[in-house]
């Protein structure tokens, strides 16, 4: 009986990323591979690597560097470790790698990780491989769907990918030019998928995709489907208790999106909707092809469909050009939208994207001054949101057996920590929790007396 040969992939960056480190080992459990949780012993290590975050290749080749030392330790006990690096830096640094890193024997991209077990054979051939085109044939007819065992040791929710790509061209954004041009799963498949997972006991499916709501896949009816109509098809399939999606383009919410929050109860009340700026100039600097008051209508679009939704956004400060008076633009859209979490960034250069030639830089100093204060406002809020579900009953999916002994933890319609102490049994169910305090940024609570779950409103913060 052939022993297993062990794999250990670290995983940057977003969403997509960690579906696609799960598709990764799934496409190599065939060739034999199990996972491992350190890079140490494994035989196979990927990093699979995502370049929208400042200094991400830095990262690579430090963790690149690290593991050279890992290889020849494995080398001197007998072992042939093999390391590849995958994802966008390796798209579009993949020439770079190769000549900075000897070590690594594999560079894909994230279009082609369906090849990896051919480039295991041709590192082992020719000591090194290296795919970074965009393939011709889609990858999701060749990666091989997970085994049951695999999707149970998953847990409870999973991330299904039903559009890759972007059209948008942000000029400060990598993603078109390492994911390329927006591509839409077709309905039937995005079924197939979740229907397989439901069968296995997942309870919340969120959808990603870098444009999510851009998504137009072929469906039964011989028509391009929204992600609007995509949803309420989904929601039909038995054991879907919870839809999500993720992340959203303001210019893409069209009227099917805003019925779906209006009428499936599966369709969780938290959108992540990414503004960029307050501040109109930079929106079109940004390429962003929306202004700040085209972003309010859209936020009074989704209120009126459901008053108990909530938000989160992206924000880049200093932006090159960006003055004082428009980041004071984006602290005045944020004290107005209100939102329950946030993600704000400096400004970082990209290289290859258009804002990467923009002279107009912002000081360091000026960054960091005005990336505190946006940070200090969205805290505030974010508290004020957790602190509104104090005295408040609020349905919980429990998703694992917390750090504390006996505490089950899961998270409600906003994805916030919740905690309880609790059997095990509760595990993959929806229940009602009355929430009793809040620590840090997790809920504490108790199960309530009744086992009818029970949808309890919370205050929406600016509306």
């Amino acid at each position: 009986m052939t022993t297993p040969r062990k794999l250990h992939i670290k995983s940057y960056g977003c969403q997509m990323n960690v579906y696609d480190a799960q598709r990764m080992v799934d496409t190599l459990a065939g060739e034999g591979f199990v996972e491992t949780a350190s890079a140490d012993d494994a035989d196979l290590v990927i990093l699979n690597t995502c370049h929208i975050r400042e200094k991400a290749s830095e990262k690579v080749y430090s963790e690149l560097g690290r593991l050279r030392v890992a290889k020849e330790e494995a080398a001197r006990q007998g072992r042939d470790m093999k390391i590849a690096v995958a994802g966008c830096v390796a798209q579009a640094e993949g020439e770079e790698i190769v000549h900075r890193a000897p070590t690594v024997d594999i560079v894909v991209g994230p279009q082609s990780y369906h090849h990896l077990p051919q480039l295991l054979k041709r590192a082992k051939e020719s000591g090194r491989a290296l795919e970074t085109e965009f393939p011709v044939e889609d990858k999701f007819g060749f990666l091989p769907q997970p085994k049951p065992d695999a999707i149970r040791a998953r847990g409870i929710s999973a991330f299904v990918t039903v559009q890759e790509g972007c059209d948008k061209f942000c000029t400060f954004c990598v993603v078109p030019y390492t994911r390329g041009a927006e591509v839409s799963r077709p309905v039937a498949k995005i079924i197939d998928d979740v229907t397989q997972l439901t069968e296995n006991g997942v309870r919340e499916i969120t959808l990603i995709g870098q444009n999510v709501n851009a998504y137009h896949g072929d469906g039964p009816d011989g028509r391009a489907w929204p992600l609007g109509k995509l949803l309420q098809r989904l929601a039909q399939i038995p054991g879907v208790a919870r839809l999500r999606y993720s992340t959203s383009h303001p210019r893409d919410v069209d009227d099917s999106l805003i019925a779906a929050h209006r009428d499936l109860p599966e369709l969780m009340p938290f959108v992540h909707l990414p503004v960029q700026s307050g501040a109109d100039r930079i929106l079109a600097a940004m390429n962003r092809k929306h202004t700040a008051d085209d972003y309010r209508r859209v936020i009074d679009r989704f209120r009126a469909a459901r008053q108990d939704i909530a938000f989160s956004s992206d924000f880049i400060v200093g932006f090159p050009g960006e003055t004082e008076e428009e980041f004071s633009a984006t602290l005045a859209l944020v004290t107005q939208i209100g939102y329950a979490a946030a993600y704000s960034f400096k400004y970082s250069p990209r290289p290859g994207t258009p804002a990467a030639e923009m002279r107009e830089t912002v000081s360091a100093a000026e960054m960091d001054e005005r990336l505190g204060r946006l940070q200090e406002l969205i805290d505030s809020q974010q508290s004020a949101f957790n602190r509104a579900a104090i005295g408040t009953t609020v349905d919980v999916l429990f998703e694992r057996a917390a750090r504390n002994p006996g505490q089950i933890v899961g998270r409600t319609a906003y994805l916030q920590p919740a905690h309880v102490m609790a059997s095990p049994d509760i595990i993959g169910k929806i229940l009602p929790v009355r929430i009793d305090s809040l620590e840090r940024y997790s809920l504490i609570g108790e199960l309530a007396a009744s086992s009818t779950p029970s949808l309890v409103s919370q205050t929406t913060i600016g509306a």
